[in-house]
C-alpha cells in the first residue's frame, strides 16, 4: 500500500463519472460529494500485496500523524496513480471501508471519497514540515486476486492500444515500414523492447546466420552465458558501482542479482574454467547475448533506442605481439559485413579515457598509444574523441553513413588490459610463466535491433533477396489457374523461399499494389497462358519489365542471387 498524507486547510471533491461500470454493486451508497476542513487527506493506493494485515499498519500510522498535527478530521481518498500494482476493486473497497471503521472507533471523523469514479477535487495544503508525508506498507505474500471479466476487458483494451504515433514520423521511418510490412511492433507492457513478428524475426535470424558464417570462417567459438548473475560478479567487473543506475536488479534467496547489461563478465568466467597456454592464443570467443539496460522512457525510439537488445559481442584474448593482427582482422570483418548493404565508413574515432574508469593511468597511456599506432599502420583516417572511451579501456569507433546522409556508430573495438587483471585471467608463456592476456571487446552490428532499424531506413524496406522476408508473391489472374498457382507455391515453399500466394477473387491491380506495399522482391503472375506453357510471368521489384520463364530457371536465378548476396 502506498499513501500520501496531506495536512490541508480544506478539500472538496465530487464524483463525475463511473470508472468501473459495476461499482454501485461493489460499493453501494458511496459519498459522491463532500467537503472537509482542517483535515488530514490520505491519498491511498491499495496494492496486490495488501490484505487484512495491512489495515492495522495504516490505521496506526494515520493515528500517529493526526496526533502530531492535532486534527481528528480524516479524508481517505482512493488514488490509483500512486501505484502500478493495484489490487482488485473488491479487495481495495474492503480494506478502505475497514480502515474507515477502525479510525472511527478511535473517535476520528472520517470521510471516504468514492472508489471507482473519475473525480474532480480541490485542496489547499498547509506549509509545514508534517504537511506532506509519503508512506509505503509492504507484505511479503502476494495475493493474486482473479480479475473480474470487466477488469480483464478494461486492462486488455488498455494494453492493446498501439504505442506508435505516426503523426511526427517520416514515411521511411522503420516503425512505419515495420507496421506496413508486418515486421515488428511495440507495446507499453514491455517498454523499450521489440515484439518480433514472423517476418521481422526472419530478418534478424538471417543476419545472425551471416554473423555465424563469417565468424566461424574467422576462427571464432560461439558461447552463451546466463541472463541473470550474482552481484559479486558485477562488483568484480565494475558494472555494479560504475553503472548501477543503468542496471535492472533483482533478488533471489536474499542475494542481489543483475539482469546482464553486458556479456563480457560471463565470458571471463568461461575463460577461467580451464588453464590456458600461449598456444591457445589468440582465443576468439563470440556471443550473441541479449542484454538489458535501463533507459528513460522519453528517449526510447523504436529499434534505435531500446532497453532489451541483442549485442553481437566477441572477446579476443591475445598477446601484445598478436594485437595488431587481431585488430586488422576485426576491421576486415566490419568492412565485409557493411559492404553487403553499401554502407561505408564516414569517419573513425579513437575514444580515450572517460572520467569514470578503472585501471591505472599507466595502463591507459599504454593502451591508447597501442590503438593509435595500429590505426596509423592500417592507414585509417581518424580523430580523437576525448573522454568517450569505455570505463575499462580506450576504443576505436566506426561511424557509417547511410543513404539518407546520416551517420551511425555501430562497430567498436575496445582494448582492455584492466578486466583481465580484475578477473585474474592468465596464460602460461613459452617459459611457463603466468602472463595476463590482452583482451579486445568488439561488436560489428552493435545492437542487432538498432542495425536492423538502420538498414530498414537505409534501404527503405527494399531488403535484398537473401535477407528479405517477402521474396516472392504469386498472383492469379482467375480461378481456373488456382491449382497451377498452388503447385508453383508448394515448389517454391519446399525449396525454402519466403513465398506467398494471393488467389483471391480480386483485380490484378489491387493484388499488385498490396504486393508492392509489402515490397516483395519478385511478383509472379499466373494466367491461362502461363498454365498452358507451364511457365511463370516474372516482374522484379521496382521494374515494369515482365519476363516469362520456367519455374526451374526462375529457381536457379533466385539461388544464384541469394548466394551472391547482391543488393
Amino acid at each position: 500500500m502506498k499513501t500520501l498524507n496531506l495536512h490541508c486547510d480544506y478539500i472538496k471533491f465530487k464524483a463525475l463519472k463511473k470508472a468501473i461500470k459495476s461499482i454501485d454493486e461493489l460499493a453501494p451508497n458511496q459519498n459522491l460529494e463532500a467537503e472537509s476542513k482542517e483535515c488530514l487527506v490520505v491519498l491511498i493506493a491499495v496494492e496486490k500485496t495488501d490484505n487484512k494485515s495491512t489495515i492495522p499498519k495504516i490505521v496506526d500510522d494515520i493515528k500517529k500523524i493526526t496526533n502530531e498535527i492535532k486534527t481528528k478530521n480524516i479524508v481517505l481518498y482512493p488514488y490509483a496513480h500512486l501505484s502500478s500494482n493495484l489490487s482488485s476493486p473488491e479487495t481495495a473497497i474492503q480494506i478502505l471501508q475497514t480502515t474507515k471503521s477502525e479510525l472511527q472507533k478511535a473517535n476520528c471523523d472520517v470521510v471516504l471519497a468514492p472508489f471507482g469514479y473519475y473525480k474532480t477535487f480541490e485542496l489547499k495544503v498547509k506549509g509545514h514540515p508534517l504537511s506532506e508525508l509519503s508512506r509505503e506498507f509492504t507484505n511479503n505474500k502476494i495475493t493474486d486476486d482473479e480479475l473480474t471479466d470487466e477488469q480483464r476487458e478494461r486492462i486488455l483494451k488498455e494494453i492493446s492500444k498501439s504505442t506508435l504515433d505516426t503523426s511526427k514520423l517520416k514515411e521511411n521511418d522503420h516503425r512505419i515500414i515495420g507496421r506496413k510490412m508486418n515486421l515488428w511492433s511495440f507495446n507499453s507492457v514491455a517498454p523499450g523492447m521489440v515484439f518480433w513478428h514472423s517476418k521481422g524475426l526472419h530478418i534478424k535470424n538471417k543476419l545472425i546466420e551471416l554473423w555465424r558464417e563469417i565468424h566461424r570462417t574467422e576462427g571464432y567459438e560461439e558461447i552463451s552465458t546466463p541472463q541473470i548473475m550474482d552481484r559479486k560478479l558485477w562488483e568484480i567487473s565494475g558494472h555494479w558501482s560504475k553503472y548501477g543506475e543503468n542496471n535492472f536488479r533483482t533478488i533471489y534467496e536474499k542475494r542481489d542479482f543483475l539482469v546482464k547489461p553486458m556479456n563480457c563478465p560471463g565470458g571471463m568466467l568461461i575463460y577461467k574454467t580451464s588453464p590456458k597456454s600461449y598456444k591457445d592464443l589468440p582465443l576468439r570467443i563470440g556471443e550473441l547475448g541479449v542484454v538489458h539496460r535501463v533507459e528513460l522512457s522519453g528517449v526510447l525510439a523504436g529499434l534505435f533506442r531500446v532497453i532489451q537488445f541483442t549485442q553481437d559481442d566477441a572477446h579476443i584474448f591475445c598477446t601484445e605481439n598478436q594485437l595488431e593482427q587481431e585488430v586488422a582482422k576485426i576491421v576486415k570483418i566490419i568492412q565485409q559485413i557493411f559492404s553487403l548493404f553499401n554502407l561505408k565508413f564516414d569517419h573513425v574515432e579513437l575514444s580515450t579515457r572517460p572520467e569514470k574508469r578503472i585501471g591505472s593511468d599507466k595502463i591507459w597511456d599504454a593502451t591508447e598509444k597501442s590503438l593509435e599506432k595500429i590505426l596509423k599502420k592500417l592507414k585509417l583516417k581518424y580523430s580523437i574523441n576525448k573522454g568517450d572511451g569505455a570505463f575499462y579501456g580506450p576504443k576505436i569507433d566506426f561511424h557509417l553513413k547511410d543513404s539518407l546522409n546520416r551517420t551511425w556508430q555501430c562497430s567498436t573495438i575496445q582494448l582492455d588490459m584492466a578486466l583481465p587483471e580484475r578477473f585474474n585471467l592468465t596464460y602460461s608463456d613459452e617459459k611457463r610463466n603466468d602472463k595476463t592476456p590482452i583482451m579486445l571487446h568488439r561488436v560489428v552490428f552493435g545492437s542487432l535491433e538498432r542495425f536492423i532499424g538502420i538498414i530498414t531506413e537505409h534501404l527503405d524496406g527494399n531488403f535484398p533477396l537473401w535477407l528479405s522476408p517477402n521474396q516472392i508473391k504469386i498472383m492469379t489472374l482467375n480461378d481456373d489457374v488456382k491449382d497451377y498457382a498452388n503447385k508453383i507455391f508448394q515448389k517454391l515453399f519446399n525449396d525454402g523461399f519466403q513465398v506467398e500466394l494471393n488467389d483471391k477473387n480480386e483485380s490484378m491491380g489491387k493484388k499488385a499494389r498490396e504486393a508492392q506495399i509489402q515490397k516483395f522482391n519478385y511478383l509472379l503472375t499466373v494466367g491461362e497462358k502461363e498454365k498452358s506453357e507451364n511457365k511463370v510471368a516474372v516482374r522484379k521489384r521496382n521494374s515494369k519489365e515482365i519476363t516469362t520463364t520456367t519455374l526451374d530457371e526462375f529457381i536457379t536465378h533466385l539461388k544464384k542471387e541469394i548466394s551472391s548476396k547482391t543488393l
